[in-house]
């Protein structure tokens, strides 16, 4: 049976009780219910702890699919023993990672408002993302940080909504990034929304976002590289 990816509908969710369904020859394990991100889309996947019934617990590293976004994969750190099929859990996440990632994948969202191009490529870290646009133009870093703190300072609301894989397919412009699809054939795909009415913003993704643009916090492009004559890297850190 696919996972109950809980995260999809609560990304504040952070400890969820699952029962494990299938340990695999490399000690990856998977539950019936997980509030574990798996990496996908440029996000890195959560690394947390699952604690047992005796109060002992288990290093959780970078969480990962398996075959399909329906199989989701639980990794052990080095040295840890895998629990037992039919074995409940407590999972838990590493909260102050996951939150650092939420608010960098969001503040990608931001510049992709402030700078409406195709996006090429992302990736988001804890404390630098970057976002790559197929674009020629030359743009100011200090131009473009002030646009997004001026989104930051509004503080739009940030919310999902669902659309059908055919809703999708019949508006394929919604669609920002150039080279990666949006994962269908799951039946239906999140939009995340910015903006009453989605005023700000709206692109379909799969990642975890924070609640509102004001909880992204202060941040900055520190660098602006020109890799390519119709691409820019845009990169993007936390202001201290």
């Amino acid at each position: 049976m696919p996972v109950d990816a809980l995260f999809r509908d609560n990304f504040y969710l952070a400890r969820c009780d699952a029962v494990v369904t299938a340990v695999h020859d490399d000690g990856t394990f998977e539950t019936d219910r997980t509030c574990f991100y798996a990496t996908s889309g440029g996000q890195p996947g959560d690394t947390g702890i699952a604690r047992r019934a005796d109060g002992s617990t288990l290093a959780l590293g970078v969480t990962r699919h398996g075959e399909g976004k329906d199989v989701i994969l639980h990794v052990l750190a080095e040295g840890e023993t895998p629990p037992h099929p039919g074995e409940t859990l407590s999972l838990e996440i590493d909260w102050p990672r996951r939150l650092k990632l939420m608010r960098m994948h969001t503040a990608c969202h931001l510049l992709s408002v402030v700078c409406p191009y195709p996006i090429t490529g992302a990736s988001v870290g804890e404390d630098e993302s970057r976002v790559d646009f197929d674009m020629s133009e030359t743009v100011d870093k200090q131009v473009v940080s002030d646009a997004m703190m001026k989104l930051v300072a509004e503080d739009h609301p940030i919310y999902v909504q669902w659309i059908t894989d055919a809703e999708l397919a019949a508006n394929p412009d919604i669609v920002k990034s150039k080279n990666v699809r949006p994962p269908i054939g799951m039946g239906r795909v999140s939009l995340v929304c910015i903006g009453a009415g989605s005023s700000v913003d709206s692109q379909p993704c799969g990642g975890t976002h924070v609640r509102s643009t004001a909880e992204v916090g202060p941040v900055h492009i520190g660098k602006v590289e020109k890799k390519g004559r119709e691409n820019r890297r845009f990169r993007i850190r936390f202001t201290a």
